[in-house]
């Protein structure tokens, strides 16, 4: 084991561990903007508002997130209405097709989460918001979506550590993430175990400081839980 390749290019490694917190990050701002309308439209009783939802999902859960990120890559430049269109700037970045690919990813995932959450959300207290004459919207805004994201959090918690780790995918379209930056050092030096190795240390380091804000979140949210046990 030579801890003096690590050691040198630990720099490199971490800076290819920034681009895969920005990934991650962007790819989960995207995803919720997603997953709440998307969970909303689940629910409703109404077909051609839950059919779209539903076949969404199915899609993005149902399909290797791989083959996701090279149908957003790859395919979508195969059209010649993409290529003139204004979003080809964007598109043909591979940064933003990988960002693309993973706010569709985890937004189906983090949309059936909430779904579950929102029907788990106790009959009686749907029932005392319609009691005081709360509309539907306001119920919704007041009552069920806040219950529902304390049930989803630690769900949702679990799906923000499979991103991470998902995110290692990114290296197939170019970009130099964390595990892009790891191939690339070991085609120079040829030490495969040590410099993994040193890239799993630090998913594994990312990961630990996730989870420990996790808990702190999920403590906070949760006080009025603690103090009644």
């Amino acid at each position: 084991m030579n801890f003096e390749v690590i050691v040198a290019n630990l720099p490199k490694l971490l800076e290819g561990a920034g681009l895969t917190l920005e990934l991650v990050a962007f790819g989960l701002v995207g995803g919720a903007a997603l997953a709440l309308p998307a969970a909303l439209m689940r629910v409703s009783p109404r077909w051609w508002l839950w059919a779209p939802a539903f076949a969404y999902i199915f899609f993005f859960r149902g399909t290797p997130l791989l083959v996701q990120i090279f149908l957003v890559y790859y395919g979508l430049g195969q059209f010649e209405a993409v290529r003139d269109s204004v979003l080809w700037p964007i598109l043909r970045e591979p940064f933003w097709c990988a960002i693309i690919a993973f706010a569709l990813n985890t937004g189906a995932y983090t949309a059936e989460i909430l779904r579950g959450a929102i029907q788990a959300v106790p009959v009686g207290e749907v029932e005392a918001a319609t009691a005081f004459g709360m509309s539907r919207t306001l119920s919704l805004r007041r009552i069920i979506l806040p219950r529902a994201f304390r049930i989803a959090l630690p769900a949702y918690g679990n799906e923000v550590i499979l991103m991470l780790k998902g995110s290692a995918l990114a290296s197939t379209i170019t970009l130099l993430d964390l595990t892009g930056m790891a191939r690339t050092i070991i085609a120079r030096t040829y030490m495969p175990v040590e410099i993994f190795l040193a890239a799993a240390l630090i998913y594994l380091g990312m990961t630990f400081v996730f989870v420990q804000l996790y808990r702190l979140l999920e403590r906070r949210l949760s006080r009025h839980v603690v103090g009644a046990r």
